[in-house]
């Protein structure tokens, strides 16, 4: 296991998206958002904009994964569960996705607090992954949060074509050992397929969160709650 890793840091970040490049983040997320609610797809939208302003490939990545249509975040608000609903209930977790954020959190990298309350990283897996030594506290404070709201069951759901998704399986099943709920991980070769039919997802990957039964916001509690210093970008950009 690797020591001391900041999972998501990039060096360039406090340049970027720090003061001399707010005016252009601003413009930026406001006008994505503009077209996305005009239909416009998030992909074409978001390059037109980033040449526009001559955004890093890493300032892209964030207007595009941070800014929703309208319509999106409705939608998703809708569907969100509260924690305190969780109780008896069995909850379907995308654990890449949850982990890795929490691992960027506890690394004092870059976080974005996203217009559908979300929080995401710009961390990115590319079909690799290691287990580093954030990742036990990671699980340990997803376990806590939902042991106190009283869930009934966990089921982590583990991308198989990522590296070390049997390692990871392993030490969430370690881990669970502490707490008193059923605890399942699965191991899958498309886990957003299976997730987008579930209800109680955790997750926040937007095309689960438009497709999915219901979800919870369980990073974002997390994250306040016990890692109050995470360091976040909030858009759209002010």
């Amino acid at each position: 296991m690797s020591k001391n890793t900041r999972r998501g840091y990039a060096e360039k970040d406090e340049i970027e998206f720090g003061c001399d490049w707010s005016q252009k983040l601003c413009f930026a997320s406001q006008e994505l958002c503009y077209l996305l609610d005009r239909g416009y797809p998030t992909k074409g939208a978001s390059t037109f904009i980033g040449n526009h302003y001559m955004l890093s490939e890493r300032q892209r990545l964030a207007i595009m994964r941070a800014v929703s249509s309208t319509n999106d975040i409705v939608l998703r608000k809708n569907k969100q569960i509260p924690l305190e609903e969780l109780s008896n209930a069995e909850v379907h977790i995308d654990a890449f996705n949850i982990i890795i954020t929490l691992e960027v959190a506890l690394s004092d990298s870059m976080l974005l607090e996203c217009m559908d309350s979300t929080i995401r990283d710009l961390a990115g897996l590319r079909g690799t992954y290691h287990v580093i030594d954030k990742t036990e506290q990671a699980i340990h404070l997803i376990f806590r949060e939902l042991w106190f709201s009283k869930t009934r069951k966990v089921i982590f759901y583990i991308d198989s074509p990522v590296s070390n998704s049997g390692r990871l399986k392993s030490l969430i099943m370690n881990v669970s050992t502490n707490y008193p709920m059923l605890t399942e991980a699965i191991v899958l070769h498309d886990v957003d397929k299976t997730l987008e039919t579930k209800p109680y997802v955790i997750t926040s990957d937007a095309i689960i969160l438009n497709k999915c039964l219901s979800w919870v916001n369980l990073n974002r509690t997390i994250i306040n709650e016990h890692i109050p210093n995470a360091w976040y970008v909030k858009f759209p950009f002010s």
